[in-house]
């Protein structure tokens, strides 16, 4: 199973950015996915999660301002980034907990840079 995440990139503070990230490989179904991200020197913390029931949750302190959504046909979810602030400047990593054999699986995506400019 592989995870690619796309849609990173250099904004200015208020800008929007959205990213997406697609699994593929043997997939059986798919329970929750969602995105982290990692500051320089910081640990990874989640950003936002969408269930397989489409129930999402998200860190305070994106809440008002990213969106996470879910494509179940195209086992893709997206983050819709709006009202960015410099603050937000991380590498973006996806995640999903991947069904297989009858057994859940832990996957990452390689991550894509978010550089949010002041």
């Amino acid at each position: 199973v592989q995870l690619q995440a796309s849609g990173g990139g250099l904004v200015q503070a208020g800008g929007s950015l959205r990213l997406s990230c697609s699994a593929s490989g043997s997939i059986f179904g798919i329970n929750d996915m969602g995105w982290y991200r990692q500051a320089p020197g910081k640990q990874r913390d989640r950003v936002a999660l969408i269930t397989s029931g489409g129930s999402t949750n998200y860190a305070d302190t994106v809440k008002g301002r990213f969106t996470i959504s879910r494509d179940y046909a195209k086992n893709t979810v997206y983050l819709q980034m709006n009202s960015l602030k410099p603050e937000d400047t991380a590498v973006y990593y996806c995640h999903a907990h991947v069904v297989f054999n009858g057994r859940e699986y832990s996957y990452w995506g390689q991550g894509t840079q978010v550089t949010i400019s002041s």
